[in-house]
C-alpha cells in the first residue's frame, strides 16, 4: 500500500523551507534585477524569461479560456534573456515557491524544443544547480522528464497537463474533425486557435505534407497583430487589453518573445499599431480577417470566428485556412476559399449547439498518497510540494472544466490548504483563472511542453523504453510496423546489446512479415483477407491472437530466435510490435516465454501509456 501522505501545512502558518523563503536555490539580487527588466510590464510574471505571460478569463465552450500576455524574450535577445531568471518579488505570500520554480524549468525546456542540459537549465533559470537537480529528479519521478547523460528531455507523459486543458475546453474534440475535413477538401492547411490575451495559441493543426509546409505546432503562441485570427479576437478586447498590448509592443518591438515566429527585422512603430487597429475594425465589420504575409514572406491566411452558442455570441475559437502565395494570393483566398471556410465554420457552430456537455469523467486517484510515498522513498531529492502542485492541473478535464477549491481537493486527495496554495500560485502564473467561486485552466497550460511534444513520433516515444529494456534483459530489442502491402515489416526503432555476436538489423530494414515474430503479431491484428500468405496460416495467427505474443524459432535465419508483443493505439488497434531477438543458444523457447515475455509486456504497456497520452489531441506518426 502507498505510504501515508506527509502532513500538510495549515493555512496561514509559515511554510516549510522546502516550499517558501530563501535558502538553497534562491535567486540572487542581480539575477532578479535582470529578470524583472524583461517583465517590467507584467508584475505578476515571475517564472523566468519564458514565463511572463499574463492571464484573464474569456468565454469559451465548456470552459472559460484565458488570454495571456507576452512571453519574455527568447534566447539571443536582449540582456533580460541572457540572464534569464526567476524573479520572486511580487509573489503572493501563500504561493508555493518550488512550484513556481518547477514551472520555470518546464518552460525553459519547452523554449529549448524539449531538451536542455542540467547546466543549461541552471543558467536559464538562475537557480542553484542543487535546486535544478532536485526539481528535475521530481519531474522524472512523475514521468514528465527523462535523463540522457547530463541532458534533460521532456517526456510524452507531460502532455497530460495540456490534455487536461484541451479536454476541459472541448473545442479540439468537437471542431477538429471539421477542420480536418476542410483541409482534405481544399488541400490546404487548416488551424484552430484560441485567444491568449494579446496573442493567439493553436489548439489544432491539420497540415499538408509539402516541401514548403506549415511549421506551427499545437500550443505555439503568436502575436495577435501578425496573424489572421488576431484582429478577430481583438474585436472583443477591453481598454485594459489594448493597453497591455501596447505595453508589450513597446517592450518587445521585434517580437523576440514569440519564439514560434521569425523576429521582425525592424521594430514595430506607430504605423504598425494603427494598421492593427484598422484591421480589427475591418474584421468587426466583415466577419473575417486576412493575413497577407505578416508573419513571413509567402505565407497567407484567412480566418473566420467560431462563436459560442447562446445570446452573447462570443468568439470561442477562430478557424483559418493557411496557404502560400505560390498557390493562392490573399485576394484569391478571400474570393475563392472564404465561402467554403464559412460553410465549415457553420458546421462547427452547429456541432457546438447540438452537443450536450459531457458527464464528468473520473478524476485522478490517490495522487496525494503517491506523492507521499515518493517522498518517503526518495527523501530530500523529491520535492513533494512541486509534485502535489502539478497534480492540481490534472484535476480538470472532460466534464470538469470549472472546479471549486473543494472539488479540486476531492479530485486530487490533497488537503484544502495545499490545493488552495497551488491555485493561488497558478493564478499568479496565469495558468488558472478564477471565475467566481470556481477556477478554470487557461491556454497557457499548453506552454508546459506541449509544442515540442506535439510533433513526437512513435519511434521517438519508444526509443528510451527500448534502451531501458535492453539494459535489463541484455538482448537486442526492436520496434516495427507493417508495410502498406502487408507483406513486410519495417524496423522503426532499435537498440542493440553489446555482444560479440548480436542480431545485426538497422532501422529502416524491411523483412518478410510471415517469417518474423514482429510480423506475426502485426498480421494477427490486420484485416482478414489482406494479410495472410501461403506461408502464414490463419491457425498460426489465431494462436498469436489468443496468446498475445509470437515466438519465431529459427524460421527467418538459422540460429535466430525472437519473441514479440503488440503495441496498441487508443482504440485498441495494433499499430506496432516490440520484440527481443537473440541467438538460439542463449535462451530456449520456454525461457523466452518465462524470462523475456514479462519484460516485453511491461515495456509495451509503458510505450502504450505514452502513446495514448501523446495521441489524445495530436497525430502521432508511426514512423
Amino acid at each position: 500500500m502507498p505510504a501515508k501522505p506527509m502532513p500538510e501545512t495549515p493555512e496561514g502558518s509559515a511554510p516549510p523551507a522546502d516550499e517558501k523563503g530563501p535558502g538553497e536555490g534562491t535567486t540572487s539580487s542581480t539575477a532578479r534585477t535582470a529578470g524583472s527588466a524583461a517583465r517590467r510590464n507584467d508584475p505578476a510574471a515571475s517564472v523566468g524569461a519564458s514565463a511572463a505571460r499574463r492571464g484573464a478569463p474569456v468565454a469559451s465552450v465548456g470552459a472559460s479560456a484565458a488570454r495571456g500576455g507576452a512571453p519574455a524574450a527568447r534566447e539571443g535577445a536582449p540582456a533580460a534573456r541572457t540572464a534569464a531568471t526567476i524573479d520572486e518579488r511580487g509573489v503572493p505570500a501563500e504561493a508555493v515557491t518550488p512550484l513556481i520554480r518547477g514551472i520555470a524549468v518546464l518552460r525553459e525546456l519547452t523554449e529549448a524544443d524539449g531538451t536542455l542540459s542540467l547546466s543549461g537549465l541552471e543558467r536559464a533559470t538562475g537557480l542553484a544547480r542543487s535546486t535544478v537537480d532536485r526539481i528535475t529528479a521530481t519531474l522524472a519521478r512523475m514521468g514528465y522528464v527523462r535523463f540522457d547523460g547530463r541532458d534533460v528531455h521532456l517526456s510524452p507523459r507531460l502532455m497530460e497537463l495540456g490534455n487536461a486543458y484541451m479536454s476541459a475546453l472541448r473545442l479540439p474534440a468537437l471542431l477538429s474533425p471539421h477542420a480536418d475535413a476542410l483541409a482534405d477538401e481544399l488541400d490546404e492547411s487548416v488551424s484552430l486557435a484560441v485567444a491568449d490575451r494579446d496573442g493567439i495559441r493553436f489548439i489544432h493543426q491539420a497540415t499538408r505534407r509539402r516541401a514548403m509546409s506549415l511549421s506551427f505546432r499545437i500550443g505555439d503562441l503568436l502575436p495577435a497583430e501578425r496573424t489572421a485570427p488576431g484582429p478577430l479576437f481583438a474585436t472583443e478586447w477591453t481598454a485594459t487589453d489594448w493597453r497591455h498590448w501596447r505595453d508589450r509592443r513597446a517592450s518587445d518591438p521585434r517580437d523576440l518573445s514569440f519564439t514560434a515566429v521569425p523576429p521582425r527585422t525592424f521594430g514595430a512603430d506607430q504605423r504598425d499599431d494603427e494598421t492593427f487597429a484598422r484591421r480589427t475594425e475591418e474584421a468587426s465589420a466583415n466577419g473575417w480577417s486576412l493575413d497577407d504575409q505578416l508573419i513571413e514572406p509567402g505565407l497567407v491566411a484567412i480566418s473566420v470566428p467560431v462563436r459560442t452558442p447562446g445570446g452573447d455570441g462570443r468568439i470561442a475559437s477562430v478557424a483559418s485556412v493557411v496557404s502560400h502565395t505560390s498557390r493562392h494570393t490573399a485576394h484569391h483566398l478571400r474570393t475563392t476559399l472564404l465561402p467554403r471556410l464559412r460553410s465549415a465554420v457553420s458546421d462547427m457552430e452547429r456541432e457546438l449547439r447540438r452537443t450536450p456537455p459531457p458527464e464528468p469523467g473520473p478524476p485522478p486517484s490517490d495522487l496525494a498518497l503517491w506523492t507521499g510515498a515518493s517522498k518517503q522513498q526518495l527523501g530530500r531529492e523529491f520535492i513533494e510540494s512541486l509534485a502535489r502542485g502539478l497534480t492540481v492541473l490534472t484535476a480538470f478535464g472532460e466534464g470538469r472544466p470549472e472546479l471549486t477549491l473543494t472539488e479540486v481537493a476531492q479530485a486530487t486527495g490533497l488537503a484544502r490548504a495545499t490545493a488552495r496554495r497551488a491555485l493561488i500560485t497558478y493564478e499568479h502564473l496565469g495558468l488558472v483563472a478564477p471565475a467566481g467561486r470556481t477556477f478554470t485552466l487557461t491556454p497557457r497550460v499548453l506552454s508546459l511542453g506541449f509544442p515540442p511534444l506535439s510533433r513526437t513520433s512513435l519511434p521517438e516515444i519508444a526509443q528510451p523504453h527500448l534502451a531501458d529494456l535492453t539494459s535489463r534483459i541484455h538482448e537486442s530489442t526492436s520496434l516495427a510496423v507493417l508495410s502498406d502491402s502487408g507483406e513486410e515489416i519495417q524496423y522503426t526503432a532499435r537498440v542493440a546489446t553489446a555482444r560479440v555476436m548480436s542480431v545485426n538489423i538497422t532501422v529502416g530494414t524491411r523483412l518478410p512479415a510471415y517469417a518474423t515474430a514482429l510480423g506475426r503479431v502485426l498480421l494477427a491484428d490486420a484485416p482478414t483477407g489482406t494479410t495472410t500468405t501461403e506461408h502464414t496460416h490463419e491457425g498460426v495467427l489465431a494462436s498469436v491472437r489468443s496468446r498475445g505474443y509470437a515466438l519465431v524459432d529459427e524460421e527467418l535465419e538459422e540460429g535466430l530466435r525472437s519473441i514479440a508483443v503488440p503495441i496498441r493505439d487508443r482504440s485498441g488497434r495494433v499499430v506496432a510490435a516490440l520484440s527481443a531477438a537473440m541467438h538460439a543458444s542463449r535462451r530456449t523457447p520456454g525461457e523466452c516465454v518465462t524470462d523475456l515475455l514479462p519484460e516485453l509486456t511491461t515495456t509495451a504497456t509503458r510505450i502504450q501509456t505514452d502513446l495514448h497520452t501523446a495521441a489524445r489531441f495530436t497525430d502521432v506518426p508511426l514512423t
